[in-house]
């Protein structure tokens, strides 16, 4: 690793109908929020072009999907076509694709195992479509623990760059 390590900036959940149910930043100033949801958008394009290259795929992990200023963008793919973003700081070193691998594993299931929890939503007669996922995700009360959770998967990518120097 360099040394001022890997750090992550931001992670966006998006949709299989492809509209942003959560972009989360990490340290980052207000002012710069737009970006990460400007990187979300612009993704999706990329996204798309690996999906239809390849449609029968079995792979999760997109890889680097492009590099914007001093943010590295990667994909992945979750076998429920939520698709899930993370901008990275640009490093000096190589980056394993392992190691990225690691947190988007992590991210899935942060994101898995809260959909699981029987408290944070209502019964549904018609089974819980994306667009509820999406509202109740923008809803700050109902999903305090995924925010927190994200965090503390970053606070760990931090220590571990950190220890790998």
């Amino acid at each position: 690793m360099s040394g001022k390590g890997f750090k992550m900036r931001a992670v966006a959940y998006i949709s299989p109908q492809n509209f942003p149910m959560l972009v989360k930043s990490f340290g980052t100033k207000e002012s710069e929020e737009l970006k990460y949801h400007y990187i979300a958008h612009t993704s999706l394009d990329v996204i798309e072009e690996r999906i239809n290259a390849d449609p029968k795929a079995t792979e999760c992990f997109l890889g680097l999907l492009y590099v914007l200023e001093d943010v590295c963008v990667y994909g992945y793919i979750t076998p429920t076509r939520v698709k899930i973003v993370l901008a990275m700081d640009q490093v000096d070193d190589f980056l394993k694709d392992s190691d990225v691998i690691l947190l988007f594993k992590a991210l899935h299931t942060a994101y898995h195992d809260t959909l699981c929890n029987p408290f944070l939503h209502q019964p549904l007669s018609q089974g819980l479509r994306t667009e509820d996922i999406a509202q109740m995700m923008g809803r700050g009360d109902k999903w305090k623990g995924l925010r927190r959770r994200l965090d503390r998967i970053a606070a760990a990518a931090e220590k571990h760059a950190i220890a790998a120097q």
